[in-house]
C-alpha cells in the first residue's frame, strides 16, 4: 500500500513518506497522471488544506466520493452525524467551486470502491492514513478488494496520505517524550489551498445528502435488539442515573448570558444543542476568527455568540476551545495545522508581527495553539508503531484511547489500571487469563500512558462513562470486569450505573470506602477546578518525577524488583506529556463518597476482593474486616502483596482471577439450565 505524506508543500513537487520503508519519491513516479482518481473522503470534510485532494488533481480527473459505511458512522453521536451531514452538504459546494462534486454511495467502502474503481476503470485510490483501529480495519479490508482487480498497465492500488503537522521526514526518529520532542523547535507546516479539479466528463450517479433521520433509520436497519438497547444504555449519563435516584442535585443555575437561546444570523452553532461550532470550513474559520478576538469584543452578532459560548464554555482555562471546535477538528472540517495558521497569524497581528518567547498575548490563542499541538502529539504517537507497538486506538469524544485485546474464545475480560499507570500494568496477566479460554482488553484510560490528555475537567464519572463506552463500542458483550486501585472504583461504578454491561466485578486493592449505613443525600452536580489545584498539580509533578522509584518500590513491599524500570520509565514519560497538569488536578477534585458497599449492593455476589495485606496506601485489614461485616455476599481473598498484587506476584493472582471466572459461568450456564427445565413441560 503506498503511503503519501507532505512534510512541505512545494507548489511542483510532491514528497512521500512511506512509514515502514521510510522511502522518498517524487508523485509522478507513484501515480499515473493521464488516468482518473478517486479521492475517498471520510475525516477529512474540507477542500482547503487537503494534501490527498492536491495529489489527485494531477491526475487527469478526480473523483470525490463519501461512503456512507455503516461500521463508520455507527462511531458517532446524533450530533455527530448532524454536524457530518452539514459538512457534507458544504464539501460537496466547495467542491463544485473547484470544478468537481461529491458522490455520496451506501454500504462497505470495500464493495462501494471496488465497484467504483471497475465503472471507471482506473486504479488509483486516495485515502488519508488512519490511526483509529476500526478505521485501520476498513482501509485494509479496501486494499484486500481491490487487489485482486486488474486494469491493462498496472494494478489498483491505494495511496494514503497525511496532513503533516511538523516538518519531519521520519516518525521513528521522534523522541518519545514530548519535552524531548519539543526541543527538536520542529517548524509547523504551511497549510495549502484548494486545488483545482476537473470532474469525469462520464455520466456518473453522485447520489444526494441525507437527513438526518434518514441517516438513522439507516443505520438501525443492521442493529439487533442487543445493539439497540446497549445504546440506549449509552445515552444515559452517569449524572442523569444518579440525578434519577436523587444522588446528583439538578441545582445548576441558568446561565443569564444574552446570546446563550437566541436566534442569531449567520450563527456558527448549526446543531439542535447549539453547543459546538460546524457547517463548512469557511463557516469554521469565522467562527474560530471570532474565538480568537475575544479579548476585543464585537458588534456582530455572530461573534458575540461565540463569546457567549466560550464563556459558557469555560470550565477551566482554555478548555472552551475543544469544546466549540473539537467536532469539526475531529470530523477534519478544518486542518490541524491551519487552526495552528490561524492563531499565528493573529497572533502577529495583535503584535506587530512579532511572536513573543515567554508565550502568547491573548489566551484564546494559547488555548487553540495548544490544543492543536497537543492533539498533532498524541496522533504522532499513535502513528509511530515502534511507540505503540501491538495497541490498537480507539477514538472517544474525539480524544485517542490507547487499547489491547488478546484471545480468541471464551468469556470476554476487562483489565483497568489505577491511577498514573497504563494497560502495560497488566503485562504479567493477560497471557495467562488468555490461556485459561478468555478473550482479554485491556486499556489505558483517558489520562494515562500514552492515551490522550486533553484540557478538561476530570472526574470519577468521566471515567466510567469512558468504560461503559468502550464496552458498548469495542468488547460488544458484558464483560468480567477487573480494577486495581482508583480503576477498581470505575469498574464499581459502571457496574452500579450500567449493570447490564458487567459479568462480575474483581477489585484489586480498590479504591472507596466502606460506611456502614449509608444513606446518599443529593449533591451538586457541577464540577470546577478547585482553588489551588493548578499549583497544587505542578508541584506534584515536580515531587513525582524526583521521587517516583522510590514511591513505586513501596507500593511493592514483598517484591520490590518487580516495580522495574519499565514502569519507571514509562511513568516519568508520561508525566511529561501535554496535559498531565489538567489530569494530576482530579486529584484535588475527586467524589469517591458513594461507598463500595452501596455500589455493590446487589452485585455482592458478582464480586471477588484480591486484597494485598501490605498496602501502605490504605489500611488493609480494617478494610477486610469492614468487607467481610457489611458485604457478606462477596469473596475476599488476601494475598501477601502491597497495593498492584497483580503485578507483584502475578502468578497468584492470575489463579485466582481465573478460578473466579470460570466459577461464574458455570454458575451462569447451571441457572441457564434450570431456567430452561423449569419452561420444558411436565
Amino acid at each position: 500500500m503506498t503511503s503519501l505524506s507532505l512534510p512541505h508543500f512545494l507548489p511542483h513537487r510532491l514528497r512521500l513518506n512511506h512509514r515502514r520503508s521510510q522511502c522518498r519519491c517524487c508523485l509522478s513516479s507513484t501515480t499515473n497522471e493521464s488516468s482518473t482518481a478517486v479521492v475517498w473522503f471520510k475525516q477529512d470534510l474540507r477542500v482547503d488544506d487537503h494534501p490527498g485532494l492536491i495529489a489527485a488533481s494531477k491526475h487527469r480527473e478526480v473523483i470525490p466520493l463519501y461512503v456512507l459505511d455503516r461500521r463508520i458512522l455507527s462511531r458517532y453521536t446524533t450530533e455527530t452525524l448532524e454536524l457530518a451531514i452539514i459538512a457534507l452538504e458544504e464539501l460537496r459546494s466547495s467542491l463544485k467551486k473547484q470544478g468537481s462534486d461529491l458522490m455520496l454511495r451506501y454500504g462497505n467502502a470495500e464493495n462501494v470502491i471496488e465497484d467504483l474503481v471497475k465503472e471507471v476503470q482506473e486504479p488509483f485510490v486516495f485515502a488519508e492514513e488512519e490511526v483509529e483501529h476500526h478505521l485501520c480495519e476498513v482501509l485494509e479490508d479496501v486494499k484486500k478488494k481491490i487487489d485482486g482487480d486488474s486494469f491493462p498497465g498496472e494494478s489498483p492500488r491505494v495511496v494514503l496520505w497525511r496532513t503533516p503537522f511538523y516538518e519531519t521526514q521520519s516518525l521513528s526518529d521522534l523522541p518519545h517524550s514530548w519535552e524531548e520532542f519539543k526541543k527538536l523547535k520542529l517548524p509547523v507546516t504551511v497549510p495549502v489551498p484548494a486545488p483545482r479539479l476537473r470532474s469525469p466528463e462520464s455520466e456518473l450517479q453522485w447520489g444526494s445528502v441525507p437527513t438526518l433521520d434518514d441517516l438513522k433509520d439507516y443505520m438501525k436497519e443492521s442493529l439487533c435488539e442487543k445493539e439497540k438497547s446497549w445504546r440506549e444504555i449509552a445515552h444515559a449519563s452517569a449524572e442523569r442515573i444518579l440525578m434519577k435516584r436523587n444522588l446528583k442535585g439538578n441545582n445548576m443555575e441558568p446561565n443569564v448570558d444574552g446570546f446563550l437561546g437566541k436566534k442569531v444570523q449567520n450563527s456558527a452553532f448549526i446543531t439542535t444543542n447549539r453547543d459546538t461550532i460546524g457547517g463548512g470550513t469557511e463557516a469554521v474559520l469565522n467562527g474560530l476568527a471570532g474565538y480568537l478576538r475575544y479579548l476585543e469584543g464585537t458588534s456582530r452578532d455572530d461573534w458575540q455568540e461565540v463569546h457567549a459560548r466560550l464563556r459558557d464554555a469555560e470550565i477551566r482555562p482554555g478548555a472552551s476551545f475543544f469544546k466549540l471546535f473539537g467536532p469539526a477538528l475531529c470530523l477534519g472540517i478544518v486542518s490541524r495545522r491551519r487552526v495552528h495558521s490561524e492563531a499565528i497569524e493573529y497572533e502577529k497581528e495583535r503584535n506587530a508581527g512579532f511572536i513573543s518567547p515567554f508565550g502568547y498575548s491573548a489566551s484564546t490563542v494559547s488555548a487553540a495553539a495548544d490544543a492543536v499541538c497537543s492533539m498533532e502529539w498524541y496522533s504522532l504517537m499513535a502513528l509511530n508503531k515502534e511507540m505503540t507497538d501491538d495497541k490498537r486506538i480507539w477514538r472517544w469524544k474525539g480524544h485517542l484511547i490507547q487499547y489491547t485485546v488478546v484471545g480468541n474464545e471464551g468469556p470476554a475480560v476487562l483489565l483497568v489500571h489505577g491511577f498514573g499507570a497504563f494497560l502495560e500494568h497488566y503485562r504479567d496477566n493477560v497471557d495467562n487469563i488468555v490461556n485459561s479460554k478468555n478473550r482479554v482488553w485491556t486499556i489505558t484510560v483517558l489520562g494515562f500512558g500514552k492515551s490522550e490528555k486533553p484540557n478538561i475537567i476530570y472526574t470519577e464519572l468521566l471515567w466510567s462513562e469512558l468504560l461503559r463506552d468502550f464496552m458498548i463500542e469495542v468488547v460488544g458483550e458484558p464483560a468480567h470486569c477487573v480494577g486495581n486501585s482508583i480503576g477498581g472504583y470505575f469498574v464499581s461504578l459502571m457496574a452500579f450505573l450500567w449493570p447490564d454491561l458487567v459479568k462480575s466485578v474483581v477489585l484489586v486493592n480498590s479504591a472507596g470506602n466502606v460506611i456502614p449505613g449509608y444513606s446518599p443525600l443529593p449533591k451538586s452536580i457541577e464540577r470546577r477546578v478547585p482553588f489551588g489545584a493548578p499549583l497544587g498539580a505542578r508541584l506534584l509533578i515536580l515531587f513525582l518525577r524526583f521521587n517516583v522509584k522510590k514511591l513505586l518500590k513501596d507500593c511493592y513491599p514483598v517484591k520490590p524488583e518487580r516495580a522495574d524500570e519499565f514502569l519507571i520509565t514509562e511513568m516519568l514519560r508520561a508525566s511529561q506529556d501535554p496535559g498531565v497538569v489538567m489530569v494530576l488536578e482530579s486529584i484535588f477534585g475527586f467524589d469517591l463518597s458513594l461507598p463500595l458497599n452501596y455500589l455493590l449492593k446487589g452485585f455482592e455476589e458478582k464480586t471477588l476482593v484480591i486484597q494485598g495485606m501490605k498496602d501502605p496506601i490504605s489500611d488493609p485489614r480494617k478494610k477486610v474486616a469492614l468487607l467481610k461485616e457489611f458485604c457478606p455476599g462477596m469473596v475476599i481473598k488476601q494475598v501477601n502483596a502491597g497495593h498492584c498484587p497483580h503485578d507483584e506476584i502475578p502468578e497468584e493472582v492470575n489463579y485466582i482471577i481465573c478460578e473466579w471466572i470460570a466459577n461464574v459461568n458455570n454458575d451462569e450456564q447451571e441457572a441457564l439450565k434450570s431456567l430452561i427445565a423449569a419452561d420444558l413441560p411436565q
